[in-house]
């Protein structure tokens, strides 16, 4: 399988099963489109007749180019990750090595495209996680991430600083333990910085490895989006604290992470708006049911397309912003394992309430089909795990014969159920976003490497 496709400028082909990306001239780029392997001796003069704007001598010469590429395996390669499904789905019960800390299931924001239903995850009560709860939950990890070594922690909401004891403590007592059990906690903290004070940016910036900064962007933007309890705009309050624990986060990792909705589909003007507070942006399309009315639809796809090109433009000229969603690496990748299964939900990872319940992730909670167990009883359903384990491109029928399969692993459980009502089946908006990315992507890593003159 390759794809071919043209952006910034630059013919690109990728082999998909390789890996492999080449840049090409324009003669290359459409001899390519017509071939179909295997690739013969010589360019078939049926193919050069389809071509007449080229000189015959330089068609051939394009020829033997694409035939040595593939002669290296760098063009037309089989799939090979095929015996690897074998592999994938034996590892039906992977070892637990993240969690999603739910330590609040309150927040003092009302975002009008929540998934956890401004805070309470649709529960109609708000409520913080204890310790106690909070510590179960690291045993839980603990034990069931076997011999890994790294476990992450994301202390997740709701909003984490309602609930700042719990989190300190949890921290400490990880920390207690880690020699004990030959264990290594890297922390994440995800908030809206309305909390944010001198006290806890110290806090923040001393023990968490990432920061998630939640933030849509422009302010008349994440005003419209992100109001307070009282209706107010958000953006004036938090950016100032952000701006400080920013630059108080030395080489630690940290992003500012926007949300796109189809309210406000300029988007590139938000990614702007946020390198403008700190390098580090992820800006991401919501998920939302058809009828939401925020929710992006298939006819949107055009201009959201575009905004990505327009985006990559930008970017092209500022490789100082560091965009999330154009992050590949075209040397080396992920494991076998993560491009065949990606993010783990439900079998690597999982998402803990403050009730103490184990969800998938935290787009699960509240779903009482996929509850997992509970770190108080120590119950925990391997059967389910099992099924989230053996999601994979292969599995999803729909995957199978994507391009853009070993980048994005089959996608998101979460979104499809919501959007289609079912785990394997892709939500096609969203799949649609990740190619046109991908794309992008590619391109500009061609270009940031010399490859495309």
């Amino acid at each position: 399988m390759v794809h071919t496709f043209q952006c910034l400028g630059v013919n690109v082909a990728v082999d998909v099963n390789s890996g492999a990306v080449h840049v090409l001239d324009e003669l290359t780029y459409h001899l390519l489109e017509l071939v179909e392997p295997p690739m013969g001796e010589h360019c078939p003069a049926e193919v050069a007749a389809r071509l007449p704007q080229y000189d015959p001598a330089a068609l051939e010469e394009a020829w033997q180019e694409l035939r040595g590429l593939a002669e290296q395996g760098l063009l037309f390669e089989e799939d090979d990750y095929i015996d690897r499904e074998k592999a994938a789905s034996m590892q039906q019960q992977a070892l637990v090595k993240a969690l999603c800390l739910h330590v609040s299931h309150d927040c003092n924001l009302r975002c009008k495209y929540c998934f956890a239903g401004t805070g309470d995850f649709g529960t109609g009560h708000r409520m913080t996680m204890d310790f106690e709860t909070a510590k179960k939950a690291i045993d839980f990890v603990i034990e069931k991430s076997g011999h890994r070594r790294n476990i992450e922690v994301d202390f997740f909401g709701g909003e984490p600083l309602m609930a700042m004891d719990t989190v300190k403590k949890t921290v400490e007592y990880a920390r207690s333990v880690e020699k004990e059990h030959d264990k290594c906690f890297r922390f994440t903290i995800t908030t809206n910085g309305v909390l944010l004070n001198d006290e806890n940016i110290e806090y923040i910036n001393r023990e968490m490895s990432n920061a998630v900064l939640s933030l849509d962007g422009r302010k008349e933007v994440n005003d419209d989006l992100r109001p307070t309890v009282n209706g107010k705009g958000s953006y004036d309050v938090i950016v100032p604290k952000f701006e400080k624990l920013i630059a108080g986060r030395g080489t630690k990792d940290y992003y500012l992470r926007g949300t796109f909705t189809r309210f406000h589909k300029d988007f590139a003007e938000d990614v702007k708006a946020l390198a403008a507070i700190g390098r580090n942006v992820s800006v991401e399309p919501v998920v939302g049911k058809r009828e939401d009315p925020y929710a992006l639809q298939e006819e949107d796809l055009p201009e959201l397309e575009a905004e990505y090109e327009r985006l990559a433009e930008y970017l092209k000229d500022h490789p100082e912003t560091n965009f999330f969603h154009f992050n590949v690496d075209l040397a080396q990748g992920p494991c076998v394992i993560k491009r065949l299964r990606g993010c783990g939900a439900g079998c690597e990872y999982v998402a803990i309430t403050p009730e103490g319940d184990i969800y998938p992730c935290h787009q699960f909670v509240g779903n009482e089909d996929y509850r997992l167990g509970s770190v108080h009883d120590g119950t925990f359903d391997k059967e389910l795990s099992g099924r989230f384990a053996g999601l994979n491109i292969y599995t999803r029928e729909e995957c199978r014969d994507c391009w853009a399969r070993f980048y994005c692993s089959g996608g998101c459980s979460a979104s499809n159920l919501l959007v289609n009502g079912d785990i394997k089946k892709p939500h096609r908006v969203g799949c649609e976003l990740e190619r046109k990315r991908l794309e992008c992507a590619i391109a500009l890593r061609a270009i940031a490497a010399g490859m495309a003159d």
